[in-house]
């Protein structure tokens, strides 16, 4: 009974910790992103990023198997050892470089609780990656929720909410066309690496390690193909100690979600997406001066809904007929 109290005191810590980061960074990303008046590159803020999920890996690493002696080993082993693993994780790299991007283009052109409720659109995403890439399948439930998502976020997009409180000239329809791209990738890279994860009995950190020293590889190109001419002279313009709060957001954020996903099931989940929508949306009101409209309202709850409806458990038709064939069997014989 103890443990049963421990283990629900845990996930509600999860859940916690996993709803604030989540509503935590894309507020604040926002607010970076509109009111400082040098802004920073974007491009090497996600690079950053990289180097510190890398670094916590390593850390991560050591800790698992024990010695620095043993987790360099691992390294030689896995990394440097197998090119072709490296190749591999290199693919989500690359999706997951250009999804993080995309999300400091969509938080610079449209509101915080407008982007928290339209990116829950890689949900349907990550549904069509899943049955087309694991073969697996959905129930009935779970389209129905896909379909109610995907209204929902017409409704929202449909007239969007507006901040009063944002000067900068914004592009509505650039942040939606990068919150598509970005929910194209994150559907895509996450069965990817799930399907890599359980292909071998590989550990997640080194696969983590894998994955983010590519990951460095292609942001870097990315900042010098986009800002290499500016690099020079304003390299870290514009980084306030609110930019460095952002980065240590998406550097923990990523890696504590793989360790929730792990030890929460897909309800608690879906409470935490719902709730970090809540959270978003209040925080723009406060801090944004948010206009909530009908449209909005109504798309946001639709969306919340259906989230909760999709991490509903599947029913186990299998025993629904075993059950049924026992009490026909049993109809019998009482007739006989």
């Amino acid at each position: 009974m103890a443990n049963e109290h421990a283990s629900m005191l845990f996930k509600l810590y999860c859940l916690t910790v996993m709803t604030l980061v989540a509503a935590t960074y894309t507020v604040a990303l926002r607010y970076t992103r509109t009111v400082s008046s040098q802004l920073y590159f974007s491009t090497t803020a996600v690079c950053i990023a990289e180097i510190i999920k890398l670094f916590i890996s390593v850390g991560l690493l050591v800790k698992e198997t024990g010695s620095v002696g043993r987790m360099l080993s691992s390294i030689r082993e896995h990394v440097f050892g197998s090119p072709k693993e490296l190749l591999k994780l290199s693919v989500p790299s690359v999706v997951y470089g250009i999804q993080n991007n995309m999300a400091f283009v969509a938080l610079s052109n449209l509101d915080a609780a407008v982007y928290q409720v339209t990116y829950q659109l890689k949900i349907p995403c990550t549904a069509l990656c899943t049955v087309l890439m694991l073969n697996r399948s959905l129930s009935k439930l779970q389209w129905f929720s896909v379909f109610m998502l995907c209204g929902g976020v017409a409704l929202v997009q449909w007239k969007p909410a507006e901040a009063s409180n944002i000067q900068v000239e914004q592009n509505p329809l650039l942040g939606f066309v990068a919150i598509a791209i970005a929910v194209l990738c994150s559907g895509f890279a996450g069965v990817y690496f799930e399907k890599v994860l359980k292909s071998s009995d590989t550990s997640l950190w080194v696969r983590n390690i894998q994955m983010y020293l590519s990951g460095i590889a292609v942001t870097l190109a990315g900042v010098y193909m986009t800002d290499g001419a500016q690099m020079i002279e304003k390299a870290f313009l514009g980084y306030t100690p609110w930019v460095c709060f952002v980065i240590s957001l998406a550097s923990v954020g990523g890696l504590y979600t793989s360790v929730v996903v792990k030890y929460t099931d897909n309800i608690m989940k879906g409470f935490s997406a719902a709730a970090a929508i809540i959270l978003s949306t209040i925080a723009s009101v406060i801090l944004f001066g948010l206009q909530i409209t009908v449209s909005f309202a109504t798309g946001a709850l639709l969306v919340c809904v259906s989230i909760y409806m999709y991490g509903l458990p599947k029913q186990d038709t299998t025993k629904l007929r075993t059950d049924e064939n026992s009490s026909t069997s049993k109809e019998k014989l009482l007739a006989v």
